[in-house]
């Protein structure tokens, strides 16, 4: 992977859908804008006590899809990263970071709305629309 990845992911601000499914294949998707890759092969964000956490107490794998719109919609832009949670904290160092960083950018009432820092190792990445193309060619 390359920084290219890397700076699309991050790029700010923007959301994306976190998808989840619960242990019987039960799927939410859900939108966040926390999400950072810190490297070419982890991304570390912030959850809520909410669904996608609960899901991913069951089953530690996920989506996370970002698009960007453009002129018409063979020019929209975007990745899906498929990804495998290695580690959840509800309190300490990374959630404490996690926190402050949320509240620089919306506010303290939304950093506390955060319940866990999450870390997930990048198993896979694939275009916004898979038409036989590499990642690159879709950001």
């Amino acid at each position: 992977m390359s920084t290219q990845l890397m700076d699309f992911f991050n790029k700010q601000p923007r959301l994306g859908i976190l998808a989840t499914a619960d242990k019987n294949g039960k799927v939410d998707a859900a939108y966040f804008g926390s999400p950072r890759m810190i490297d070419e092969k982890t991304i570390f964000m912030g959850l809520g006590k909410n669904r996608s956490f609960e899901n991913l107490q069951q089953n530690p794998n996920a989506v996370f899809m970002i698009m960007e719109p453009g002129q018409s919609l063979p020019e929209w832009k975007g990745v899906r990263v498929y990804m495998k949670m290695t580690d959840c904290q509800t309190s300490g160092e990374k959630l404490d970071a996690i926190r402050t960083r949320i509240a620089e950018a919306s506010g303290e009432k939304a950093s506390q709305m955060v319940h866990a820092a999450v870390t997930f190792s990048i198993e896979e990445v694939r275009p916004l629309a898979d038409f036989g193309q590499g990642w690159e060619k879709s950001i």
